[in-house]
């Protein structure tokens, strides 16, 4: 018997797949949500989605196309849908999802992309809803913590997931790039360096200037050697009371090799880091436990014809927005 109620139907059924809104061309929004326009469409919404297509300085030999990842993780999501049948729950039915497309990137012009990021998160932050930018590389998360130290009037607490510090304080003089955008965040007015917690940080692509850096900021870094130690459980459980000691406002940023290079062929092979039931298990915890906003950075589609990588980086948000609606419900 034919499904007439279109909740019912699976995620890739053809008739919703035909119906899907267009951010542009054949690329659908995340998940199929409503498309918005900024800054009225964010009201009301829980959570609006964003695509950041902007690569800067290139740091790492032939590890480029990360502006990319938008279109091929846009693409992912979709094939999915926000019921996860292991808690039993569907995200969807208490969340109000819409899509606003992709921030306005100037091609080669950092500073005025770092502009429109901020523009954008304001507007998001200023409308009560949750941003979720995903795809590009690291380097503007910290004009998104900018808007929310705005907005929110601070102090704000960020937990950092990654495999490395990214704290430099420039490369070859780009102060920019993707590997400094942590040492700008705990220099921000208004955060909390204390409170700005780097998770799963491993391996030999690290170097002990980037340590002193967090050291002299005052900022906690939790090495994957130590997770362990401690436990999973429990170290996740304690970089999100770090990151929300004595802050107003905590957002999350994940970088893709904060995951096992084994099981993200999208990004820096990058070995001895997460499960993917595990990075899901500490997103929704965080989401749960309160969370302004986030972003996924650091997709490689070049690297990945399969786009396994962007098909987690969508498994991944999905199971944020598991944790956000814990939350509202938790707070009904």
């Amino acid at each position: 018997m034919p499904l007439k109620d279109p909740h019912r139907r699976l995620p890739y059924d053809l008739e919703r797949l035909a119906r899907l809104p267009r951010v542009y061309g054949d690329t659908p929004s995340f998940l199929g949500s409503p498309l918005v326009e900024l800054p009225d469409g964010a009201r009301g919404k829980d959570v609006v989605f964003m695509g950041v297509p902007w690569e800067g300085a290139v740091t790492w030999g032939g590890f480029s196309g990360c502006e990319l990842a938008v279109k091929t993780i846009r693409q992912a999501s979709v094939r999915y849908g926000t019921y996860l049948p292991e808690l039993d729950q569907d995200a969807g039915e208490a969340l109000r999802l819409g899509d606003a497309g992709d921030v306005a990137v100037v091609p080669g012009k950092g500073p005025e992309t770092m502009q429109a990021v901020h523009r954008t998160a304001v507007q998001v932050f200023q409308a009560g809803a949750r941003p979720v930018f995903f795809g590009g590389d690291h380097s503007y998360t910290p004009a998104i913590i900018e808007a929310l130290v705005q907005v929110s009037g601070g102090p704000v607490g960020v937990l950092h997931l990654d495999a490395h510090l990214d704290n430099l304080p420039d490369y070859g003089g780009d102060t920019l790039a993707r590997c400094g955008p942590l040492y700008r965040i705990a220099r921000t007015p208004g955060v909390r360096p204390q409170s700005v917690v780097s998770f799963g940080i491993r391996g030999p692509r690290n170097a002990p200037l980037q340590m002193e850096m967090a050291r002299e900021a005052g900022s906690p870094v939790l090495t994957m050697a130590q997770v362990r130690e401690m436990g999973f459980e429990a170290a996740v459980e304690q970089a999100i009371a770090l990151a929300h000691q004595e802050t107003k406002a905590v957002y999350l940023t994940i970088c893709s090799d904060i995951l096992d290079g084994l099981c993200n062929p999208g990004g820096a092979p990058d070995f001895d880091g997460l499960l993917p039931h595990e990075l899901f298990y500490l997103v929704r915890r965080a989401a749960a436990a309160g969370l302004a906003g986030m972003d996924y950075v650091e997709v490689y589609p070049l690297q990945d014809p399969a786009q396994r990588s962007s098909h987690l980086a969508s498994w991944t948000l999905i199971h944020a927005l598991a944790g956000m609606a814990q939350a509202k419900q938790g707070a009904a």
